[in-house]
């Protein structure tokens, strides 16, 4: 084998939706507000003992009925978060336990919100390597447990979710190079710290980054990829901020595709938020299948990672 590829695709959400009317109802902020700040009128919170891994392997199973294949292949799964609670077992190996998988590699990365694309450049990496065949590779937040409900900057914008993809040894690559790397000096402008935690920012700083130093960065990942902006069916870039994820997508020059504006509805859910949102694009029909999708995360550390895959 020669390369990985993304079999199928699986998302949770939680019930419970909270609206701008719920939050204008707590803090001092409306609907107009932050529609107009973010763009976000909804997202979902879970329940106070609904946990990372449980909607994590929720994801994990959707993806897995999805690719027709047994339990027993996966050999490897990866889970990307920043927010869950217990350190040991890891998330990923509840989420093993939780679906039967016999005797995995299980492994938790915390890049933040660029955690799924590097969760997902290190499956395909080791599925080239032959360390892994099939591995499941999840983003999954409770970023509501991290949340400030008194600051009205940041608890507009907080969600929670899941979302999964099955990747296994291909023939042909169908996930691209990735490019990823930091900003280490620059990290503190995202913060998820103390006791009890809470996520706090540095908007404007994180805005001026996310705007002018990542489309170039995107570029360079079709580059690698060998694929013209214009030729992408779909950015899916994570979903932090309308005000972020529309100019990012124009300035990359992607004027055929189809970009992902699930924080409309979901918030910014962190790590989970690429997924997610991938998984609702493909399960709508909207992305033709093999055709090339760019995926690319950022924030925390203010980390970036991304890469061009073929539409399962």
């Amino acid at each position: 084998m020669t390369g990985s590829r993304v079999l199928a695709l699986g998302h949770y959400q939680p019930a419970a939706v909270l609206t701008n009317d719920d939050l204008a109802a707590m803090v001092d902020t409306d609907d107009a507000w932050i529609r107009s700040r973010v763009g976000i009128r909804t997202r979902h919170v879970a329940r106070p003992d609904e946990t990372v891994d449980q909607m994590a392997a929720a994801a994990a199973a959707k993806a897995l009925a999805g690719s027709g294949l047994p339990a027993s292949e996966v050999d490897l799964v990866l889970v990307a978060t920043c927010t869950a609670v217990d350190r040991s077992p890891n998330t990923a190996a509840r989420v093993a336990a939780r679906l039967g998988l016999p005797s995995p590699a299980t492994m938790d990365l915390n890049v933040v919100c660029a955690g799924f694309t590097h969760a997902l450049a290190t499956a395909d990496h080791a599925v080239r390597a032959g360390a892994a065949r099939t591995a499941l590779v999840i983003g999954a937040e409770k970023f509501t447990d991290v949340t400030d409900w008194t600051d009205r900057s940041t608890c507009v914008l907080t969600g929670d979710g899941a979302g999964a993809a099955v990747v296994t040894a291909a023939a042909e690559p169908g996930i691209g190079p990735v490019v990823w790397g930091s900003v280490p000096e620059m990290g503190a402008a995202v913060r998820i710290e103390g006791t009890p935690s809470r996520f706090a920012q540095e908007g404007q700083a994180v805005y001026r980054w996310a705007t002018t130093q990542l489309p170039p960065i995107a570029r360079q990942v079709c580059e690698r990829a060998g694929v013209r902006p214009e030729d992408l069916a779909a950015v899916v870039p994570h979903q932090a901020n309308l005000r972020i994820i529309e100019p990012l997508a124009r300035r990359l020059g992607a004027v055929n595709a189809v970009i992902a504006r699930d924080v409309v509805d979901s918030g910014n859910t962190s790590a989970a938020s690429i997924p997610l949102a991938l998984s609702k694009l493909v399960e709508r029909g909207e992305i033709p299948r093999g055709a090339p999708v760019l995926l690319f995360g950022f924030g925390g550390n203010l980390s970036y990672a991304g890469q061009v895959i073929q539409c399962p």
